[in-house]
């Protein structure tokens, strides 16, 4: 029987460790943990446009991944048959959530990447527009806010000389900068995969979940080609490691959750 949690699993593990090859072999990765690097332009920005920050799949899709690997599981879970549109996927995808919070945005207190920044020698920097960077008080990293001489002038001497007007964004570096992208890319793509099976042992199925299922295996193949983007250009190897086990343990915690 065909199981798409392996093919999903082989495929995301080829995809993180062939562009990770790659970017070694070839010089291609930015090291986004050196504070003079990680506001800058990728290097091959100006040739590769998978490169470019700016580039339409990290805009669109990767900045809101979860968002739509979200909407693709509730379109596939709402036309499911209504022997497979059980409360225990709910609650797979409420894991799931959960962890995406857990290890990017809060843990009582930091998420668990910014504690894993700060407990590997990270600090909290300001770049300024003269490429200078200034290094302010955790706080204020943590906190996710912009600063400016008008609203923190005990950041900013009077010896700065800055444009009117102008403000900055803090950002933790130094540290070891687990790659939040192939965490949650590796997450997704297992998790879809394992909602997928369930709608291929189901039986026959309608139209539109026929359509919610071609939509979820395209998004699928969106984020294996994120991947493999994301490991070539971005993050050192052994962050984008990190990133890859981080994405199998939040996966492994939907699956504990069917059980507990």
């Amino acid at each position: 029987m065909f199981n798409s949690r392996l093919v999903a699993f082989t495929a995301v593990t080829l995809a993180v460790s062939l562009g990770t090859s790659y970017s070694i072999i070839y010089g291609t990765h930015l090291d986004t943990s050196d504070p003079l690097l990680a506001h800058l332009a990728h290097p091959l920005a100006k040739t590769d446009y998978w490169a470019r920050k700016s580039n339409v799949l990290n805009v669109y899709f990767i900045k809101k991944a979860w968002g739509w690997t979200s909407a693709a599981f509730m379109l596939l879970w709402a036309t499911s048959n209504p022997a497979a549109r059980s409360l225990s996927r709910v609650v797979q995808w409420l894991t799931a959530t959960a962890c995406w919070l857990t290890f990017t945005t809060w843990f009582f207190g930091p998420a668990v990447i910014d504690r894993v920044i700060l407990a590997s020698g990270g600090e909290c920097f300001v770049p300024l527009p003269s490429g200078e960077l200034i290094t302010i008080p955790t706080d204020y990293c943590l906190a996710k806010s912009t600063v400016a001489p008008s609203s923190h002038p005990d950041i900013f001497t009077s010896s700065l000389v800055l444009p009117e007007g102008w403000s900055g964004i803090p950002r933790l570096r130094r540290g070891h900068d687990v790659s939040g992208h192939i965490f949650l890319l590796t997450m997704s793509i297992l998790f879809l995969a394992d909602q997928l099976s369930i709608s291929l042992r189901s039986g026959p199925t309608s139209i539109r979940h026929k359509v919610a299922i071609s939509a979820n295996i395209a998004l699928i193949g969106i984020w294996l080609f994120a991947s493999v983007t994301t490991s070539v250009y971005f993050h050192s190897p052994f962050e984008k490691l990190t990133g890859y086990a981080l994405g199998l343990v939040g996966f492994a915690f939907t699956q504990a959750s069917v059980f507990s």
